[in-house]
């Protein structure tokens, strides 16, 4: 099923659970950027009583793209403790014990995207155990067709991210690409939660992104596969409801269950559907230890099953991989 587990009214009228939050926003707790650094003990590998952990959230750049990226993060975000180049990303992960990773990028500005998708391309196709996912910047000419480049180029999915590209999840420009997604069957991970967020952003995240106007992409394209990094941050109950309402929605842990923010767990986001959620990270672009997050889930008490699908086996069957 694809479609809403209930009935919704009026196209244009507001979902009710979504509304309003029971939670602070981060703005109303205080919570901003740059964010300290870290500094807390990392382990040697991923613990073997694990099941097998794929991370959904990896970020692989060209070299001089990831720099200016750490420039960025070091000034507005929070110190980068893993300044590791592509190489070095893919093999610290696997050489700890994690199976596979989900790499993702995305461009900055128009004219980046196919270049982009190209690099990423060979890393996966050099290291089969780096599913590798492709980017556009909305709205630049011939977006749809760089879509379809880069799955020819065996990319399994998508990633957009609103803070940086400037656009709102229900923007017009988004609907071609959305609809090219749903006809390749490819996944789209889209950030389109507020948080976390800067004021060095080209706009302001808030006015932006909420999740309603995600619900809007999910009602207006019921078999796009659209994963949410953050759990949704900051509306992490709102996006607990979205996930109990439509089975074409995942969200991923990234940052969201360490600790790091001073926030509550976001068990209702957790605990809806363990069944959506994936385990990532946003490595190497983190001011703490790699497996801080991976910790902090194994020790939630989660069933087995449960835990079995959240570390790797819900990434591998949204990519397909399994």
């Amino acid at each position: 099923m694809t479609a809403p587990r209930e009935p919704h009214g009026h196209d244009d009228a507001p979902v009710p659970c979504l509304a309003s939050s029971p939670s602070p926003t981060w703005r109303e707790l205080g919570i901003q950027m740059p964010m300290p650094a870290l500094a807390d003990e990392e382990g040697p590998r991923v613990d073997p009583g694990l099941p097998p952990v794929v991370d959904a959230h990896v970020h692989l750049f060209p070299d001089r793209v990831f720099e200016a990226v750490w420039r960025w993060f070091d000034r507005h975000g929070w110190p980068i403790r893993y300044k590791l180049h592509t190489p070095q990303v893919v093999s610290f992960l696997l050489s700890r014990g994690v199976e596979r990773v989900v790499a993702l990028h995305y461009a900055h500005k128009p004219g980046m995207a196919r270049a982009l998708n190209a690099y990423v391309a060979e890393v996966a196709k050099a290291e089969p155990r780096v599913i590798g996912l492709g980017t556009v910047y909305p709205g630049e000419p011939d977006a749809v067709a760089i879509l379809e480049e880069a799955f020819a180029l065996g990319l399994k999915g998508v990633k957009l991210h609103c803070h940086v590209q400037a656009f709102s999840p229900d923007a017009p420009q988004l609907h071609e690409l959305y609809a090219a997604c749903a006809r390749a069957g490819k996944p789209l991970v889209m950030h389109s939660g507020r948080e976390p967020s800067s004021p060095q952003y080209p706009v302001d995240p808030h006015q932006l992104c909420s999740a309603e106007r995600v619900e809007r992409v999910l009602k207006d394209h019921p078999t796009l596969k659209l994963c949410v990094p953050h759990l949704g941050a900051d509306e992490f109950d709102a996006y607990a409801h979205l996930l109990e309402r439509y089975d074409t929605l995942w969200l991923d842990t990234t940052m969201a269950v360490g600790g790091y923010f001073p926030v509550p767990l976001p068990r209702q986001a957790l605990e809806a559907r363990p069944g959506r959620i994936l385990y990532g990270t946003d490595f190497p672009n983190i001011p703490y230890a790699w497996d801080r997050e991976l910790r902090a889930l194994a020790g939630l008490g989660l069933d087995e099953a449960a835990l079995a699908g959240v570390l790797g086996g819900n990434t591998l069957s949204l990519y397909g991989e399994c």
